[in-house]
């Protein structure tokens, strides 16, 4: 079976799912080996990153223009192309996203590589001589760049914004719409508060880029970096914060295949209280220039008074037991004093939810306390069931895709469309199976206009072995527009889920997370649905109405409240940045609804072909290599 577009044309495989299928993820790390200073930089950046991001960075620095004979001449190479490929217009390129890690130790340089450590959050190491300085790093476009971007501070803690729901800043789009967003350096200003300690949860790490991003008078703070670096990813890792005494490593543990530590969090410890943000981006410069990318930014939380009982401070969405639980979950020492430092400051003005994964076979009732059964569990406990909302459509919008079967009742909508449909303790009813979902995930066209051009689709991994298994799936996708946020051209990092009234004016919930589409995420049920398995880590905040109850919202003059549980809606902003006034209490839904379902030209983005037959923004084609 093929398909065919302006690009060329591919095969499609009638195939069932196969045991490497099972074994798709997203984002994995490349089992090559990561070069080290002075290498060949062509091989890709010097962090852990997806093999369509390297290939991303190998094209930024060898564009291929539009046109050009060389990209005949790679795409024709025979290292490159499968021999039952030569007459695809579309050349699917090998790929090791599914291939099981192997052990590929390289040398990183001269001297040792220093042994993870551990510095205590509230305490500067000991040991740490006054007068040691981080490397002095030149200064380079990046810096410029990301200096630009951040703006002014301005009062983050007014009641402008009830949801603390921010976009990430991006370079190049109209300053009205970076209003009220946020880059790295507003988070880590000192305006916030005066910085003591800091840990940062991800998936991809450039630590010479995070340390310029901290204040300077931080920079020497001690940071704690959670990981899931193995071999000689971890080892790289570890040569790229040797320089840096203050910082520490936490490898968080993997101990299912093809999981990866994909939680974007940071822990901010001040003289003045704890902040806790979870966001979407990694810490490296690319995330956080012209993607569209969420943070949610919790309040400052104070620290309660010496002897409190551990169980005060907890919020109405029981957000602090839950991040402790999830810490707890690393059984990691690094992570057991920033549990009680958590238990040492008052929550009680959450208003979020927390939904986490972790690796893990679990059954029973601790199915709910992790990805989507989490999800379905709260749902169930802080909705109510109201029967016009049987049918209120599902929103899904993400950037990468799992394996998630021959066809949709294998996965998609059977047990994770079960978990998004839920509306009170009700039961499942026969409406539900009728809800319509809609699937947000970029074109080839969505990438080729965007502000960053065909190396966009880097961050936007579904790969070609991937897709040609599942082409059921594309017809429930719709196609990236932003014009409400100004990011139509900013390809999205994002990944929201939502439930919305048919004509897309009213919300049900809102959910901002780490998952993006894939069982590795969301977890799998096994052993006739008796075990829910998760293979990686993930975190996400799940707003609901009714947990804005007691939140009081001055507008002007006026004091109002958000209305009863079982029949409170949030209202959908209908410009994220506009200069009208709205409702605050109306949700900044960062995105265009209701969305637009592909045409018959449009194809999903895949990383791994080439695009050869029409330029990007910036004049070049695409040649993953």
């Amino acid at each position: 079976m093929s398909q065919e577009s302006n690009y060329g044309k591919w095969t499609v495989s009638s195939s069932d799912e196969s045991e490497d299928d099972k074994k798709t993820h997203l984002e994995k790390p490349s089992t090559s080996s990561l070069p080290s200073f002075g290498q060949d930089v062509l091989n890709g950046p010097g962090y852990t990153c997806s093999d369509a991001r390297k290939a991303a960075y190998r094209r930024k620095l060898s564009p291929i223009k539009f046109g050009s004979k060389k990209a005949t001449s790679e795409i024709s190479s025979p290292k490159r192309q499968k021999s039952s490929q030569e007459d695809l217009g579309w050349c699917l390129s090998s790929s090791d996203e599914e291939s099981h890690p192997k052990d590929q130790s390289r040398q990183l340089g001269k001297g040792t590589v220093k042994e993870e450590k551990y510095t205590s959050p509230k305490e500067p190491s000991e040991h740490r001589s006054n007068d040691c300085q981080p490397p002095v790093l030149p200064k380079t476009e990046e810096d410029s760049e990301t200096s630009d971007e951040a703006q002014e501070p301005w009062d983050l803690l007014d009641e402008k914004n009830p949801f603390r729901f921010y976009l990430t800043k991006v370079s190049g789009i109209m300053p009205k719409y970076n209003s009220g967003a946020l880059h790295i350096k507003d988070i880590l200003s000192p305006l916030f508060g005066t910085l003591l300690s800091s840990a940062q949860f991800n998936y991809c790490f450039d630590v010479d880029w995070l340390v310029r991003q901290y204040p300077v008078e931080f920079r020497k703070k001690p940071i704690l970096l959670v990981h899931g670096d193995k071999r000689e990813a971890k080892a790289r890792l570890q040569e790229q914060a040797k320089p840096y005494e203050n910082i520490s490593l936490c490898q968080a543990k993997l101990d299912i295949a093809f999981g990866t530590h994909h939680t974007k969090m940071m822990l901010l410890l001040y003289e003045e209280g704890l902040r806790v943000v979870i966001h979407t981006s990694n810490l490296i410069q690319a995330d956080w220039h012209q993607k569209t990318q969420g943070i949610w930014l919790s309040p400052l939380y104070p620290r309660l008074p010496y002897g409190t009982p551990s169980d005060y401070g907890e919020s109405s969405t029981n957000f602090k037991s839950d991040l402790i639980s999830y810490l707890m979950a690393y059984n990691a020492p690094s992570l057991k004093e920033w549990t009680d430092i958590i238990q040492e400051h008052d929550f009680s003005e959450t208003r979020v939810y927390l939904i986490g994964s972790t690796p893990g076979r679990f059954q029973g009732s601790h199915k709910e306390d992790w990805g989507h059964f989490r999800l379905r569990k709260l749902l169930k406990e802080y909705t109510s069931f109201v029967p016009e909302q049987q049918c209120w459509p599902i929103v899904g919008q993400f950037s990468s895709i799992g394996s998630l079967g021959a066809d949709e009742s294998k996965w998609l909508c059977t047990e994770f469309k079960d978990s998004l449909v839920v509306l009170g303790n009700h039961g499942k009813t026969q409406g539900q199976q009728d809800v319509p979902l809609h699937l947000i995930y970029p074109t080839v066209e969505n990438v080729r206009k965007s502000l960053e051009g065909y190396p966009a689709g880097g961050s936007l991994p579904y790969s070609s072995q991937t897709a040609e298994k599942q082409l059921w799936l594309h017809s429930y996708f719709h196609k990236w527009s932003a014009e409400t946020s100004g990011r139509t051209n900013a390809m999205p990092h994002i990944k929201t889920y939502m439930r919305l009234s048919p004509d897309f004016t009213k919300m049900a919930w809102f959910l901002v997370t780490s998952a993006n589409l894939s069982k590795a995420a969301w977890g799998a049920l096994e052993k006739n649905g008796t075990q829910l398995m998760i293979r990686s880590y993930e975190l996400g905040v799940l707003f609901l109405p009714s947990s804005f109850i007691k939140k009081i919202i001055k507008e002007e003059e006026a004091v109002c409240y958000l209305r009863p549980m079982g029949i409170d809606t949030f209202k959908v902003k209908r410009k994220v940045f506009s200069e009208n006034r709205e409702p605050t209490t109306s949700f900044p839904v960062p995105y265009d609804l209701p969305p637009e379902i592909y045409d018959s030209k449009d194809r999903p983005w895949i990383w791994n072909i080439p695009y050869i037959k029409a330029p990007d923004t910036h004049g070049n084609m695409w040649v993953p290599s």
